[in-house]
């Protein structure tokens, strides 16, 4: 197994639609924690996180940084949501990495479909 395993509910998503995730990570190392970004490939447009591990999130954050003491048994779970409308379908480049003192240990990557 990898020292991060991602992966989403559905990588066909919609405007509007909930895009749940689930991270596990199993890095023997010491790390701070999990940083989740994410690109709408030729769009301006963000995500948008509303929760992680059942704790909502106030503001608007399009890119979601998860600390180590908030992952129980060292998985999170995350909701998102696109809202603006397509003109044309958008490619969607998910990028979770695990993070030790500002540096990048291992990360992975998912494709997604937005239309």
């Amino acid at each position: 197994m990898k020292d991060i395993e991602f992966k989403l509910n559905s990588t066909d998503i919609h405007p509007n639609s909930e895009i749940k995730g689930v991270i596990s990570v199993s890095y023997p190392g010491r790390y701070d924690g999990v940083v989740i970004n994410t690109q709408i490939l030729e769009s301006n447009e963000h995500i948008i996180y509303k929760e992680y591990n059942g704790k909502k999130i106030s503001q608007n954050v399009s890119r979601l940084f998860i600390n180590k003491d908030m992952m129980p048994e060292n998985k999170a779970e995350f909701t998102a949501l696109i809202r603006f409308e397509p003109k044309q379908e958008h490619e969607i480049k998910f990028r979770a990495s695990i993070i030790e003192q500002h540096k990048e240990i291992e990360s992975q990557i998912i494709f997604a479909k937005y239309s």
